[in-house]
């Protein structure tokens, strides 16, 4: 989405986070996308960031990640590792 987007002259952020979201209505709330939400505002444009927990979850797929440091999200307790998602 990132790459497909460029040559529109649109720059993409992205968050990943997975966990439990709650239906409302036609909506997901909840956690989990607070946290996506609050990742993506802390990547780059053309960059998508992912929560430690993703990365856990992908291990051995082949995707490779940049390690972004620890990170304060708001509204959401403790620190959390982020990482880029490369290629």
């Amino acid at each position: 989405m990132v790459e497909a987007t460029k040559g529109l002259g649109i720059d993409l952020r992205i968050g990943l986070h997975i966990g439990q979201c709650d239906v409302r209505g036609s909506n997901l709330g909840g956690l989990a996308v607070h946290i996506a939400a609050r990742v993506g505002v802390l990547s780059a444009p053309g960059e998508v960031l992912a929560s430690g927990t993703v990365k856990d979850l992908v291990v051995g797929s082949g995707v490779e990640f940049s390690d972004r440091g620890e990170h304060e999200l708001k509204g959401v307790p403790g620190p959390w590792k982020l990482f880029a998602v490369e290629g």
